[in-house]
C-alpha cells in the first residue's frame, strides 16, 4: 500500500494497561455496589474517562450529581495512576518494539493518538517516547473516539494526508474514528470486537510492516 504514516492508540495496543484500567474501575464499582466484569470493561476501551464513568454508573440504579461524578472520575484516575507509576518496559506488548523500529528504519512517520490523559507517564516509564514524531492525547483533544479528532490532529502534526495514514486500534470506537478520518484501520484483537477495522491482527508479532508501508 505504501502508506506514509502510522498512528497508534496506546492502551491495549502498545502497552498492557487494560488490566490497570479494569482494576481501577472495579475498585470504584465495588465501592458503589455495582457489579463490573471484564466483559463490561470491554465497552470502555477507547472511550473517555467521563463517558466510561457514565457507562459504569449505567450498570447501577442510582443517579448521581455532576459534582459526585467528577469526584468519582478523579477517584478512578488516582487509583489508575498509582498502578501505572510502577510500569516499566516489561509492559510493552509483544512485537511492538520490533514494529516501531522497523517503521523508523523505513523513515515512516509515527504518531500516537490516545484518549488517555496519562500518556506522558506511561511513555516515560516504558521508554517509548523516543519513537514518536507527534503525540496527541486526551489533554489536547476535545472530542473522544469515535470522533476522528485525535487522528486528524495526528495527521496534521505529521504533515501527512489522512489517506496515507494507517491507524492501529484495539477498540471499535477507535476503528470507527480512524475510518471517519479517512484512514486505514488495523484492528488489534478479535474480529468480532472490531467490525469497523479494514483488517485484523492478533498482535504485532504477526504484523509485517512491509505489507502496508
Amino acid at each position: 500500500m505504501n502508506k506514509k504514516a502510522a498512528l497508534f492508540d496506546l492502551d491495549g495496543v502498545l502497552v498492557d494497561t487494560a488490566k490497570f484500567h479494569f482494576l481501577a474501575w472495579k475498585q470504584l464499582a465495588d465501592r458503589l455496589g455495582i457489579h463490573f466484569s471484564e466483559q463490561d470493561n470491554e465497552k470502555l476501551k477507547g472511550v473517555s474517562r467521563e463517558e466510561s464513568l457514565d457507562i459504569l454508573l449505567g450498570l447501577g440504579e442510582r443517579k448521581y450529581s455532576e459534582a459526585e461524578k467528577l469526584a468519582m472520575a478523579e477517584e478512578k484516575n488516582k487509583s489508575y495512576v498509582k498502578y501505572i507509576q510502577k510500569m516499566d518496559a516489561s509492559e510493552i506488548l509483544p512485537g511492538v518494539l520490533q514494529t516501531l523500529t522497523s517503521l523508523k528504519s523505513r523513515k515512516i512517520k509515527i504518531g500516537l493518538g490516545s484518549a488517555s490523559k496519562n500518556t506522558a507517564i506511561i511513555l516515560k516509564n516504558t521508554g517509548l517516547s523516543q519513537y514518536f514524531d507527534v503525540i496527541i492525547d486526551g489533554n489536547i483533544v476535545c472530542n473522544a473516539k469515535p470522533d476522528p479528532e485525535v487522528f486528524i490532529k495526528g495527521a496534521e502534526g505529521l504533515a501527512i494526508s489522512s489517506q496515507d495514514c494507517v491507524v492501529f486500534e484495539d477498540s471499535e470506537a477507535g476503528c470507527q474514528a480512524a475510518r471517519s478520518a479517512g484512514m486505514y484501520a488495523v484492528g488489534v484483537g478479535k474480529k468480532e470486537n472490531l467490525p469497523s477495522a479494514n483488517e485484523i491482527i492478533a498482535n504485532f508479532k504477526e504484523f509485517k510492516v512491509e505489507a502496508l508501508f
